[in-house]
């Protein structure tokens, strides 16, 4: 990433699509093509993994597998799996703006055990299953689907992993545990498709691996306190989250199970190292979610309400990296950051992040400047977790909007750029200008600051349960030609083209 680059970030879930959520099918194409077309060269996503609690893909049921929902059903249908006709009740469960989760449970699977019913298998699908990268998936969610799809600590007999008890399960379900490993072998082929043609066109994915897993996994259930801080009965010691800040009085409590980084350390970490070089089988540059927890991490004890009464806690710093500093990594660390943070940050070398919604402060010092941006950064306007540009500015009190107009004015006028800043929109286009011209060698901008979308194009909220988080979707009807056309004028002048 050392050369001046500008990309894009859109959720595959908020991708148009007619099945209620976005898949890998035509508008994947055609957003590569929209990519490829006016300059972009980075196509950012979110984690790729099913969602569990909440939806979100940060809370996934596992660490390996794939987000069976973004499989597209009509290239199933050129593949002879299913009937047009099949796919007629998911069409209808289109919500347009919103992901309806629920729905799709109801809706989506049912068609894909239809397909896997005609599935005639061969000698590439059972090389598949035999390599077992996803026997533990496939092996949780068909327990779990014969339990209710309850979490395992409900599971009676099962609740506690044992190999030969779980193969005698997978064979007595053989069909069940055939059509999780099904699922995961179509979104091989139809994201590796994808994948080979935004590379064609001068694209590459950037994907996203949170740090945690969530404490209804499969790692959980089958690692229990060989990775994480659990009792001997996968009951869990302590839990992940963030301490309290200006945001929120009392932190934020994740409940994610936090990792014994002791006990990883005695073999290298190889779990972790695993999981970081899977990913680039998948992607072309990684972001890793809550970069700073490889410093230290807030560790909050099992059973608290809050995180206010958390412990920092040593993680594994730059010893995981070793030998991985060269990877294409970007590392998100936003957050609490201090002196343990930089380091960690300096030894790695890979690239952090600067959020220009938080820049505009009137402090001249503020590190998410544009004009205080370096070139080993990644600039963005705003993450998955931030409110939207547009939304930001609407509802800043009137005197703060006024000093943040005036620091964006300030800016333009060092990066010699005109301001447009009499309207809310005009500010994002703005704000997009200046990240476009900082010295940031990769800038990153979200599909609803691209729009100039408010709040209801809000991804998520942290530390909130809600329909309304993860759901958020791009209609055709939001695409403007001279949207793409303004993001080339851009590239081209600032060299990111």
């Amino acid at each position: 990433m050392k050369h001046r680059k500008y990309g894009i970030l859109m959720p595959v879930s908020s991708l148009p699509s007619e099945e209620g959520v976005g898949t890998f099918g035509v508008a994947a194409y055609r957003f590569v093509d929209f990519l490829s077309r006016y300059g972009a060269s980075v196509w950012q996503v979110l984690p790729l993994n099913p969602t569990n609690y909440g939806d979100s893909p940060y809370q996934s049921c596992s660490a390996d597998a794939l987000n069976y929902y973004f499989i597209d059903l009509n290239l199933l249908v050129k593949d002879g799996l299913l009937d047009k006709s099949e796919i007629v009740s998911v069409s209808r469960a289109d919500d347009k703006r919103r992901v309806n989760y629920g729905r799709l449970f109801n809706e989506k699977i049912p068609v894909l055990r239809k397909a896997f019913s005609r599935f005639g298998g061969g000698a590439e699908f059972d090389s598949f299953v035999k390599n077992g990268k996803y026997a533990d998936f496939a092996a949780f969610m068909a327990i779990k689907s014969a339990n209710g799809h309850r979490a395992w600590t409900e599971w009676g007999e099962l609740r506690e992993y044992g190999k030969e008890k779980v193969e005698r399960f997978a064979n007595e379900n053989k069909s069940e545990f055939l059509f999780w490993q099904f699922t995961q072998f179509i979104f091989l082929k139809q994201w590796n498709a994808l994948k080979s043609y935004a590379n064609a066109h001068g694209v590459s994915i950037m994907g996203d691996i949170p740090l945690y897993v969530a404490y209804d996994s499969a790692e959980v259930w089958k690692y229990g306190e060989t990775l994480f801080k659990t009792d001997e009965n996968r009951n869990l010691k302590a839990m992940a989250g963030c301490p309290p800040d200006g945001f929120t009085n009392d932190g934020q409590l994740w409940g994610n199970p936090v990792y014994d980084w002791e006990k990883m350390r005695k073999d290298g970490y190889k779990w972790w190292r695993g999981r970081i070089e899977d990913c680039f089988n998948l992607y072309d540059i990684l972001r890793i979610d809550h970069f700073r927890g490889f410093d230290r991490y807030w560790e909050v004890a099992a059973g608290e309400k809050t995180a206010r009464n958390g412990v920092w806690q040593d993680g594994p710093k730059a010893e995981l990296f070793k030998g991985m500093e060269n990877y294409r990594i970007v590392a998100e660390d936003l957050g609490v950051i201090d002196d343990g943070v930089r380091e960690l940050m300096k030894e790695v070398g890979y690239p952090g992040m600067k959020i220009l919604t938080f820049a505009f402060d009137g402090n001249p010092d503020n590190e998410h400047k544009p004009s205080n941006c370096t070139e080993n950064f990644v600039s963005y306007t705003g993450t998955h977790d931030n409110m939207p540009l547009k939304q930001y500015i609407e509802d800043l009190p009137e005197d703060w909007r006024k000093g943040y107009i005036e620091d964006v004015e300030r800016e333009c006028a060092l990066a010699g750029i005109a301001a447009d800043c009499f309207t809310a929109e005009g500010v994002c286009r703005t704000v997009i200008e200046l990240a476009f011209h900082s010295k940031a060698n990769l800038v990153i901008i979200p599909m609803n600051d691209v729009l100039a979308q408010g709040k209801e194009a809000r991804m998520n909220l942290p530390s909130t349960v809600s329909d309304k988080n993860w759901s958020w979707r791009f209609i055709k009807q939001d695409f403007k030609v001279n949207v793409g056309k303004s993001l080339l004028r851009l590239a081209k002048d600032t060299g990111r083209a």
